[in-house]
């Protein structure tokens, strides 16, 4: 496939489909449901190996070609999953090597799903053979709109094979042992390695203080893992081609590197499941990352729930109006499908209480039912008019989950350091300001933001810091929080210190980091008069070039520089020496978008009222969409530069409008 843009002849609308929980009768009546519903997609059959193969090299698909025939008769198409992120009993039996050891070293017993070693050549071997057969038989159908490998990627194995997959990996990464032993640092405590053999995975009762063999070991599970997806992809690419192949990924997921991930997707696909009391702030913050993946192309939502989760403490059900918002979100910041877990209830298992399109003895008149097939009949009506929309962000936020891995392994400097909720914040504080910003990974292309933000990002080796700079000479303004370029890519601290190499770009030298304490206070007098919190960590900074624009208030650093300016041939780098509360950030923010005249989509630049999310996506035929969605329960009105029209009504509007407590609004201009 083309690294671009996927030109779907709709917006994907449907979600995961469990035909082989149910008994063949029922099939029929799904489909029609499902049209009913609007549902144009389905995506099956997401875990049905054993059926499939029920034992080695015994295949039945006879039972699949009804379920597609059935789904085709009605209209519906086919997301193909490969179904092999649950491998059957029979698997586990003839070949334990398939089944992950936990940290602890104990092999897993069959059961549950993702207990695959990503370095087992049985499960390798067995889940290609699956997914080629998969391929020859359905790869080619016309209602075939994409593939869909594995579920959930994520488990992390500590087995024997991966051990020594692992010392494989060290050797062609670092050469000699000799330039481990430096580059982990090991002299600390006397840790040297004299033989590959020596080195073992971290397990929970092993090594634990050398943080660079912890960081190393999730970028050496992460290969792995992707390494199993290729094989299968490869394999229906070459039976399959020119139908996009992808995963689900899930947010900020801790044990994958998302960003390495993206580079072999088709297009990025993610499940979104946000917690009861998230703000809206949250989730657009997740499809942004989602997005920001693949340098702002559009994303999938592969699955949401259409009412309530069954694995939080606490599951509420989804008010009406809160699954049109949350659906319409996804499309505003940047999605092409709105997809859902799962069609219908099924009676036993542990996903017996997630929420369904069908309830448990449900039809076409329950609640959710109908407020799934209203959003499917206003999502058909659109459309072509909102695919391959681009959000025309001139922010980046930067996401890194190398930083995120050396701040969780960081003994010190506090316990509250949360790096995803960090550069939330960030994210926060301008969707709060109705500007567009793209969250993305340390190597994206960065030439067209004006704006780069770097919260927290602790690990920056020579090559980003020195593109970093170049950016900001070139014309950028560049924001950097405490524990910004700390360490290299080995997680070993940079021979000047922090900032390390963006020391020019921001003219800032850190000298001491304080940890303040859980009910400790401290703020920021800023030159102009603003006041903001002083929050988690205060750095002691000496000025290389830089000016102080604020000053610490309290503490034996009381009037020290707590942010800083730097001028950077023709660009700018901001220094904030410790982390403001969301006013304070949302405030400085403003300004710093303000000097490069950014602003929100509406009239005069101005900030959305309070609830209200404004997002815009630049069509491929130029025209301009303004998603206006009122996550309050208040009505709200704003005003927009021009008049244009509101595709979910086809009526004109603006420049001002109103809109009602929970209302959705696309306005074309």
């Amino acid at each position: 496939m083309s690294e671009g843009w996927i030109a779907w002849d709709r917006i994907l609308y449907g979600g995961d489909y469990n035909p082989d929980q149910w008994p063949e009768e029922v099939w029929r009546e799904d489909a029609r449901l499902m049209r009913l519903a609007r549902w144009n997609t389905a995506t099956v059959p997401v875990f049905s190996w054993a059926r499939l193969e029920p034992e080695e090299g015994r295949f039945d698909f006879g039972w699949l070609d009804r379920v597609v025939e059935t789904l085709e008769s009605e209209g519906i198409g086919l997301c193909l999953a490969t179904s092999t992120a649950s491998q059957p009993a029979w698997v586990d039996a003839k070949y334990p090597d398939v089944l992950i050891t936990d940290p602890d070293g104990v092999r897993r017993r069959h059961g549950n799903r993702h207990s695959f070693c990503p370095n087992s050549a049985n499960y390798r071997r067995l889940s290609v053979a699956l997914a080629s057969r998969l391929a020859d038989r359905y790869g080619r159908r016309p209602s075939l709109r994409l593939w869909h490998v594995n579920n959930e990627y994520g488990t992390v194995c500590f087995c024997e094979n991966c051990a020594a997959a692992f010392r494989r990996w060290l050797q062609r990464r670092y050469g000699s042992l000799e330039e481990l032993n430096r580059r982990w640092y090991t002299a600390f405590w006397g840790h040297a390695y004299s033989d590959w053999r020596q080195i073992e995975p971290p397990y929970r009762h092993g090594e634990g203080s050398i943080q660079a063999l912890r960081i190393d070991y999730h970028r050496f599970q992460s290969e792995s893992l992707l390494r199993c997806f290729v094989a299968e992809r490869d394999a229906i690419r070459r039976r399959s081609p020119g139908v996009p192949i992808t995963t689900n990924l899930m947010g900020t997921f801790f044990n994958l590197d998302y960003h390495r991930w993206a580079k072999e997707l088709d297009v990025v696909s993610w499940d979104n499941y946000p917690w009861p009391e998230a703000k809206p702030e949250d989730v657009a913050f997740y499809h942004a990352l989602h997005r920001g993946m693949k340098d702002g192309q559009p994303f999938l939502l592969m699955e949401q729930s259409p009412s309530q989760q069954n694995w939080q403490p606490y599951n509420k059900l989804k008010a009406p109006g809160r699954l049109r918002l949350q659906s319409f979100q996804a499309v505003a910041q940047g999605a092409d499908s709105v997809m859902y877990f799962q069609w219908r209830r099924g009676r036993g298992g542990c996903e017996k209480l997630h929420g369904a399109v069908v309830e448990h003895g449900g039809s076409e008149a329950n609640r959710v039912f109908r407020e799934v097939a209203e959003i499917g009949a206003e999502l058909e009506s659109l459309g072509t008019e909102t695919i391959g929309g681009r959000t025309p962000a001139r922010v980046a936020v930067v996401f890194s989950w190398e930083s995120w891995w050396a701040m969780r392994y960081s003994s010190g400097p506090s316990r509250d350091l949360d790096y995803p909720a960090v550069v939330r914040s960030f994210y926060a504080a301008l969707h709060r300001l109705g500007v567009a910003a793209d969250v993305v990974g340390p190597d994206a292309p960065l030439e067209r933001y004006d704006v780069i933000l770097l919260p927290l990002l602790a690990m920056v080796p020579r090559e980003l810091g020195e593109r970093l700079e170049a950016r900001v000479r070139e014309g950028a303004t560049l924001v950097a929080t405490p524990f910004t370029g700390l360490v290299d890519e080995t997680d070993l601290v940079h021979p000047e210190g922090a900032p390390g190499p963006l020391s020019e770009a921001l003219g800032v030298f850190v000298e001491e980091t304080d940890a303040m304490l859980p009910r400790e206070e401290n703020a920021v007098r800023f030159a102009d008069g603003d006041r903001a919190e002083a929050r988690l960590l205060c750095d002691r900074v000496r000025l290389r070039g830089a000016e102080p624009i604020g000053f610490y208030e309290r503490g034996f650093y009381s009037g020290e520089p707590a942010a800083t300016r730097n001028l950077c041939s023709k660009g700018v780098g901001y220094y904030l020496a410790t982390y403001l509360g969301d006013e304070g950030l949302r405030r400085f923010l403003k300004r710093v978008c303000a000097e490069r005249g950014i602003a929100s989509p509406l009239e005069g630049g101005a900030e959305p009222p309070e609830g209200v999310e404004v997002a815009q996506r630049v069509q491929p035929d130029g025209a301009v969409l303004t998603y206006l969605l009122n996550h309050s329960d208040e009505e709200r009105t704003v005003r927009l530069p021009a008049a244009g029209t509101d595709l979910l009504t086809l009526q004109p509007t603006g420049p001002e409008v109103r809109l009602a407590p929970r209302a959705v609004r696309i306005v074309r201009s």
